[in-house]
């Protein structure tokens, strides 16, 4: 199969969820004989045409520059590029920019599938017209859409119940991680399970003001590691601002280094996750494959993944108290079932293997297949497609 993966910055990954999933995707997908191209900004600080056998292909990107306009810009330039292009599928990660240039390759003779992401009409960072936009956005990625992929069972249940299509239930992938070394501390200046953690862009969504409110009302003598470009948004640069002096608290900016991170996840003793906007987020399935400790915002998406095997908050107080009184070495069994989620469920070789099976199926489909309910859903594993 040819298959383009598009609405990423870019591989290998230096700045999130999709850019992660994008990466070991691909690569998984050539290892099985596929070829595949990743459209990158040419902003990527790696500017190689192959990255691990998978294609780039580098896009004009001026976001920086101009800002959010310079988003749709880029992802106008990609798909024209793809539409020339002979790929069997492209896969169009999100639909925030996308979607207003899908009907540019529908009908292509390319069939077109789109991964929902999460609701993004809901980020508290839009306006209320950039969430009408985003609205409309959502409908136009499902018109011009072949396939839909939903990466949490709170979205494939959404677009049911709001759009009335069905959609396949494909999450994100995480690996178990064992090759644990306590040296790696030593330069961020911590000691094991003497520290908690959050990994997360700074984003009001993602709750970081609630967990450093508890943070700072709670009688921990732990460290508070906030991991993240938090210098990148106006949200990041005032959390700094109101929260740095309080010497538990430390902004540590953004990390990519794989390792680092994994060690950072295994030696906390709380690992933070407050997204509440979007679906399986990547960095909560990597937490629970370094053995941490979840301590999550209570809502569908986050449940639905780590369920009775963290600790769920809603409120401050309540995470105060979580704050206060739980320590890792008590709740083993916790640690442990999430491990076997990974292992069992989350795996990035079943993924893997999912995602092949699937885009093996639409192709049968020769090309366009409504997105209506279908009375008797294809069955691909345990997951359910179009």
């Amino acid at each position: 199969m040819r298959i383009a993966i598009l609405g990423t910055r870019g591989i290998p990954n230096q700045y999130g969820g999709f850019e992660q999933f994008a990466d070991i995707l691909s690569q998984g997908l050539v290892k099985k004989g596929h070829e595949i191209t990743v459209y990158c900004s040419k902003e990527h600080v790696y500017r190689e045409s192959d990255y691990l056998g998978v294609k780039l292909i580098h896009k004009f990107d001026p976001e920086i520059a101009i800002g959010t306009v310079g988003q749709f810009i880029y992802d106008l330039l990609c798909i024209l590029d793809a539409r020339k292009q002979k790929f069997d599928i492209i896969y169009l990660l999100g639909y925030t920019s996308s979607s207003v240039w899908q009907k540019l390759i529908y009908k292509k003779g390319t069939i077109i599938i789109t991964n929902m992401d999460g609701l993004e009409w809901k980020r508290s960072k839009y306006s209320s017209g950039t969430q009408k936009f985003l609205k409309y956005a959502e409908k136009l990625a499902i018109k011009y859409s072949d396939f839909l992929v939903s990466d949490s069972l709170g979205i494939q249940k959404y677009l049911l119940k709001k759009h009335q299509v069905s959609s396949i239930y494909l999450p994100y992938g995480s690996y178990v991680f064992d090759n644990w070394d306590e040296n790696v501390l030593i330069d961020f200046k911590v000691t094991a399970y003497n520290y908690d953690i959050l990994i997360a862009r700074f984003e009001q969504e993602n709750n970081i003001e609630m967990i450093l409110k508890a943070y700072r009302a709670s009688d921990s003598q732990r460290q508070l590691l906030l991991v993240g470009n938090y210098k990148y948004t106006a949200f990041g640069r005032n959390m700094f601002k109101q929260y740095s002096a309080d010497v538990r608290i430390r902004f540590m900016g953004a990390i990519y280094d794989s390792v680092a991170l994994n060690n950072l996840r295994y030696f906390s003793n709380l690992y933070f996750h407050g997204h509440s906007v979007g679906g399986t987020n990547p960095s909560l399935l990597e937490a629970m494959g370094s053995y941490s400790l979840i301590c999550y915002h209570d809502n569908e998406f986050n449940k639905a993944i780590v369920g009775e095997d963290g600790f769920a908050f809603k409120t401050e107080n309540k995470l105060c108290n979580i704050i206060n009184s739980i320590s890792k070495e008590n709740e083993v069994n916790m640690l442990f079932n999430n491990i076997k989620k990974i292992t069992n469920v989350y795996s990035w070789e079943k993924i893997t293997n999912d995602y092949e099976a699937y885009f093996e199926k639409v192709l049968t489909h020769n090309g366009k297949t409504a997105l209506k309910i279908q009375p008797q859903p294809v069955q691909i594993g345990h997951l359910q497609s179009v």
